[in-house]
């Protein structure tokens, strides 16, 4: 029997390093061997500063979000792929703070990652991006992504895994038939998957024959990050997700069928 062989896989910590570390120990508990992160360290949360010693510390795999490369060069916007006003004034929101709080120190660590992970699990090409291998704020969602369009995807891009992050609602699918695949949307580590509970979601992913991921809910102290989120002076709405686990921003971007499970 081969030996199983587990990886931590998560996105979007939006400068949630309470639960950047609460996802850290899970992971740890549950035995993965190595963590990768899907990038977008900044963005919407507190003290976004915090983050970097915890990945560092942790020898945490990290590739480069569009928050990342914007910090990193110094851009004027998150290129964070938003079409919708109400969207982009949000996003103006937390990228300025963001920006303004970010050391230089770290920009060059910023500017260093690499815009897309490649590996081999078990005979498997695993492809990671933050995105999608085509475009760094592409959006990926389950209702509007139908199984030719990810067989192409896997194909022009050599992968037979693809794990992205950027939309932040995690999903996963293995495509039927000999030359399958799987797809799996890790989501957001950040703030809650707008399905009303608190917890954020990373993917474990278990390697032996094949590659197959498991979406792992994980709860850290939510008022605590509100409450710093309040001295900071970030937007209410902003610490209402936090608290609710309802997106209450950037829903103008969300296909029908992603926004009739929300609240708002």
């Amino acid at each position: 029997m081969p030996h199983l062989r587990r990886y931590a896989v998560f996105g979007g910590v939006y400068s949630n390093h309470l639960a950047l570390e609460a996802v850290l120990k899970d992971a740890a508990r549950r035995g993965a061997e190595a963590v990768y992160c899907l990038g977008d360290l900044g963005g919407f949360g507190p003290h976004p500063d915090r983050v970097f010693p915890i990945l560092l510390d942790h020898g945490v795999h990290v590739l480069q979000g569009n928050y990342d490369y914007a910090i990193g060069h110094g851009l004027p916007d998150c290129g964070c792929g938003y079409t919708d006003p109400r969207d982009n004034h949000y996003a103006r929101l937390s990228y300025n703070y963001t920006r303004a709080r970010t050391s230089e120190r770290w920009w060059p660590y910023l500017r260093s990652l690499p815009p897309l992970i490649r590996t081999e699990w078990a005979g498997q090409r695993v492809l990671m991006a933050h995105g999608s291998p085509r475009r760094v704020n592409e959006f990926l969602w389950e209702s509007t992504s139908p199984d030719a369009f990810l067989r192409r995807l896997l194909r022009d891009h050599q992968a037979d895994v693809l794990l992205v992050s950027h939309s932040g609602l995690p999903w996963q699918r293995r495509l039927p038939g000999e030359q399958g695949g799987l797809v799996v949307n890790v989501g957001a580590i950040g703030r809650p998957a707008n399905d009303g509970r608190t917890e954020v979601w990373y993917a474990l992913l278990t390697v032996d024959t094949e590659v197959r991921a498991e979406l792992v809910p994980v709860a850290y102290d939510e008022e605590r990050l509100a409450h710093e989120m309040r001295q900071e002076g970030l937007p209410q709405e902003f610490v209402e997700t936090i608290l609710t686990g309802w997106w209450t921003t950037c829903l103008e971007i969300l296909p029908p069928r992603e926004r009739s499970r929300g609240r708002f």
